[in-house]
């Protein structure tokens, strides 16, 4: 006769073990944590199990128990409980923070997804958990930080193991910390300045390649631009955007202009408006550089059409002794080691000492999280090729009606963080 204490159990798909863990780091219990980490035998790790309903990890746990209260008080003499929220205890958010540094420094997967597809810094922030929240920015710049160095590391052993079969720089990641392993695992989206996702729009999917891109067809709409799968090169609520970014860059008539992109020409419409004395356009797309020629941008008086990669271009003109008082950068569908390449080797050839650069900033725009870690990724990296930046903020309209007909939204963060950016003193 089946025992009703354990009828239905085995229709339940729960691990008692993850359990433990899942309770403990919602309790805060930091000692407890690390008993059941360190006698935690499956090959999983198990800083990252995850509740099978909510999709809590232990990180989410912890930041879920921080949570602030909701207390309910009587309204007068009605019987409806009025509701007021409450902020979280300094004791509460104290166990809070140590637990989340315990989880990552044993490999806790920073931008680990639940149910509702938030990460435990979304979850934070929609809490109003600051102080949590900035200790998973800093995991996620940490976490972005190695990847993009080991990327680094895998390049050059393939450049000094040219002719024989390519083999990863597994030495360096073994001897990387788990944590650090872990996050690197864990981060499966690759930021494209608008080069990118955003008209270097991020790319978040495998097929959204450069090389794929290019021999893409495209579809030119009244406000959009699309790739064959439907993917948003680039998208008329970018305007206002454009126009300041232009206008930063060209505070007056007369400067030598290079733009990186063409795109819908909207960038390079306000740089005409702005009589540069000239105006360099690179674009890679057979398409967009039809439709430019269609349109007579190359008759444009001062106007010069690079057909081709930047990475082909920029050296000849660098070469060529070719120098800019300003330079945009808004690519399609190439990687952030892209952009940091472009940063570090080719604008310093190519700007003048009292020059300013830009680029179109979508990277992480599909995630408030993701767009914050990579600002401060971008800062550190511009500041080690020798760069300053200054950011604007500048609000995003409702966008909900932008992305029918497109394949995925680009952006969600509610406010574009504008660069400028010049050479440092």
């Amino acid at each position: 006769m089946e025992d009703p204490n354990t009828a239905g159990i085995g229709s339940i798909d729960v691990d008692l073990d993850n359990q433990e863990i899942l309770l403990a780091a919602s309790q805060h219990d930091v000692p407890k944590l690390r008993e059941l980490i360190r006698s935690n035998q499956k090959e999983e790790n198990p800083a990252n199990v995850k509740d099978p309903e909510t999709g809590y990890s232990p990180l989410h746990a912890a930041i879920a128990a921080c949570e602030p209260e909701t207390d309910n008080v009587t309204n007068g003499d009605t019987t409806e409980p009025a509701t007021h929220e409450q902020e979280s205890s300094p004791e509460t958010v104290d166990g809070g923070v140590k637990t989340v540094k315990f989880l990552l420094q044993e490999g806790a997967i920073w931008n680990d997804l639940d149910a509702n597809d938030d990460t435990p810094g979304c979850l934070a922030r929609r809490l109003g958990l600051q102080e949590l929240y900035q200790l998973m920015v800093d995991a996620g710049v940490r976490a972005e930080l190695l990847l993009n160095r080991l990327e680094g590391y895998e390049q050059l052993e393939d450049e000094e193991d040219e002719g024989e079969e390519n083999v990863v720089n597994t030495t360096t990641e073994e001897e990387a910390t788990e944590t650090e392993k872990t996050e690197v695992e864990a981060t499966t989206w690759c930021p494209e300045t608008t080069t990118g996702e955003t008209e270097e729009h991020n790319v978040q999917d495998p097929s959204v390649s450069n090389d794929n891109y290019l021999s893409s067809g495209l579809t030119f709409q009244e406000s959009r631009l699309l790739d064959a799968d439907k993917n948003g090169v680039m998208m008329a609520w970018e305007t206002d955007i454009m126009e300041k970014s232009a206008k930063g860059l060209l505070p007056k008539p007369g400067l030598k202009v290079l733009n990186i992109g063409h795109g819908m020409g909207i960038v390079d419409g306000v740089i005409q408006s702005l009589e540069p004395s000239a105006h360099h356009i690179i674009e890679a797309h057979p398409a967009v550089i039809a439709d430019m020629k269609s349109k007579g941008w190359h008759e444009k008086t001062g106007v010069t059409i690079h057909e081709g990669k930047w990475q082909d271009i920029l050296p000849k003109l660098a070469a060529d002794g070719v120098m800019f008082d300003a330079i945009y950068y808004d690519t399609f569908a190439e990687s952030y080691a892209d952009f940091r390449d472009f940063a570090s080797e080719h604008v310093i050839a190519l700007l003048e000492p009292e020059g300013r650069w830009s680029f179109f900033n979508g990277m992480g725009a599909d995630r408030q999280i993701s767009y914050d870690v990579y600002q401060k990724v971008v800062e550190m990296d511009m500041l080690e090729a020798g760069f300053d930046v200054d950011w604007t903020e500048i609000a995003v309209p409702s966008l909900d009606s932008e992305w029918d007909g497109v394949r995925r939204k680009y952006w969600v963060v509610d406010n574009y963080r504008l660069p400028m950016c010049t050479y440092l003193d």
